[in-house]
């Protein structure tokens, strides 16, 4: 039987998985390190709401990302801890996902930077 959905028991478990990421990923303390002071500065740009919530967002996207990454791996390292081109290739595409998602965030940060000139 499943068990009985409990929104404070849920977001239990999320920041959990917060802190498991904090603990093990050495890419989710890095990429904090950037976000974090980022966000701060994002408050003292001279830039209209949407703006500001559009360059929150990107960050946000790195973040959401890169646990779905940190999922990935996980799941990839209990099945095997052999070589399988399969979970390389899971691996690699869930990376490439991360990799994407900063592209995108340096992208949106340029642009608005750059219209501030």
């Amino acid at each position: 039987m499943k068990p009985k959905y409990h929104f404070l028991a849920n977001a239990k478990f999320a920041f959990e998985g917060v802190l498991a990421m904090l603990k093990r990923e050495v890419a989710f303390r890095i990429e904090l390190a950037f976000i974090i002071p980022a966000m701060v500065i994002s408050f003292f740009l001279p830039i209209d709401l949407s703006s500001h919530l559009f360059l929150i967002a990107v960050l946000f996207l790195i973040l959401i990302l890169e646990a779905v990454n940190s999922s990935i791996e996980a799941c990839v390292d209990l099945i095997t801890s052999e070589f399988a081109p399969l979970a390389k290739i899971a691996k690699d595409c869930a990376s490439a996902a991360v990799f994407f998602s900063v592209l995108l965030a340096l992208l949106v940060w340029g642009v608005v930077l750059f219209s501030l000139l």
